[in-house]
C-alpha cells in the first residue's frame, strides 16, 4: 500500500481556509454590519454614524471605522477646515458586500415571526448545548 502524499492541492478541504472566517475577520465586529448599512445610504461624519446608532459607544465606532478602512472596506475622507471634517464612506470592496448584506436582511425579516413567536412560546429561539 502507497502513503499518502505530503504535498496538498489548493482544493482539498484540510488546505482551504473557512471563507466564513475569513469574511468575519474583515467585517471583524457586529457593528460594522450596522456602519455598513448606514454607509450604504452615502457618506456620513463620525456625530451622524453614532446618531444613526444608538447603542453604540464612541469608543467602539471608532474602533470599528478604524478596522474596517484598515481591511478596505470603507474609506475615510478629510476636509481641511476647523475644525477638521472627517467623512466616511464605502470603498468599491465594501460596496461589493452590499448584496449580502441585503440578503442577510430579507432572510432575517423572512425568519423574524417565527423567532418572535419561538420565543412566546418558550421555546426553540435560544440555542442551548447538548453537552452534560
Amino acid at each position: 500500500m502507497r502513503e499518502p502524499s505530503s504535498t496538498k492541492t489548493a482544493l482539498e478541504p484540510e488546505t482551504v481556509p473557512c471563507s466564513i472566517q475569513q469574511a468575519w475577520n474583515i467585517l471583524g465586529n457586529k457593528w460594522a454590519f450596522f456602519v455598513l448599512r448606514e454607509l450604504y445610504t452615502g457618506p456620513l461624519r463620525f456625530s451622524q454614524l453614532k446618531r444613526a446608532l444608538p447603542g453604540i459607544n464612541p469608543k467602539s465606532l471608532t474602533a470599528t471605522l478604524r478596522h474596517l478602512e484598515k481591511q478596505g472596506m470603507i474609506m475615510r475622507n478629510v476636509f481641511p477646515s476647523v475644525p477638521v471634517t472627517v467623512q466616511y464612506r464605502v470603498s468599491e470592496k465594501g460596496e461589493s458586500f452590499h448584496r449580502v448584506l441585503y440578503e442577510m436582511k430579507r432572510w432575517g425579516a423572512m425568519w423574524a415571526d417565527a423567532a418572535s413567536a419561538a420565543e412566546e412560546e418558550g421555546g426553540g429561539a435560544t440555542l442551548t448545548s447538548r453537552r452534560p
